[in-house]
């Protein structure tokens, strides 16, 4: 995994967090416990520190950002999904940031909610707790209690956690070789 340090600037990562060989990490990066960093995901405290608590995740091909004078961070347990842009925002705990959106400068997340795929949240847009929003710029369209959201809120942490738990005990770098074969016949 490409960790590297900015000037004064280093990465403080917890042993028992799980980072991709892919992922890269770069400047005032930390990674609390727990926390899962997914292949070709991009967290970079260089202008301003980046946070992942402990039992977040940060999907594949997700960048994480800080911009000078705001930070982004990221709450325990909440998931950024794959190809996400969080861009010196705050994401509250257990919140779920889906496939492909943007949240932006200054923007918070509250606690428990969801963005929908391929949404947008504004610069210095607030999202309550508790709320599915969706759009362009993202709206609050209704709550998570009760709704069939509920379930990617309160399962996708722990289901995440199993996940980095399995790729940190077995994941290994093959030759080409070894995986060049034969398509098997359908």
């Amino acid at each position: 995994m490409p960790v590297y340090a900015v000037g004064e600037k280093q990465p403080f990562i917890h042993p028992d967090a799980f980072i991709a060989p892919t992922a890269s990490i770069v400047g005032d990066v930390t990674i609390h416990a727990g926390a899962s960093v997914w292949y070709g995901a991009v967290v970079r405290g260089d202008t301003s520190y980046v946070v992942i608590e402990a039992g977040a995740n940060v999907q594949d091909g997700a960048v994480v950002h800080g911009r000078a004078g705001l930070p982004a961070i990221i709450g325990a347990e909440a998931s950024v999904a794959h190809n996400c842009v969080v861009h010196g925002a705050v994401i509250g705990p257990r919140a779920l940031i889906g496939n492909g959106a943007l949240v932006l400068d200054g923007a918070k997340v509250g606690a428990g909610s969801l963005i929908a795929a391929g949404s947008v949240v504004l610069p210095e847009a607030e999202i309550p707790a508790g709320v599915l929003a969706a759009g362009t710029p993202a709206a609050v369209k209704r709550p998570i209690a009760g709704s069939s959201s509920e379930e990617w809120i309160t399962g996708n942490p722990g289901r995440y956690a199993a996940l980095a738990r399995e790729h940190a005990a077995s994941v290994r770098e093959i030759s080409r070789a070894e995986a060049e074969r034969t398509v098997p016949a359908d």
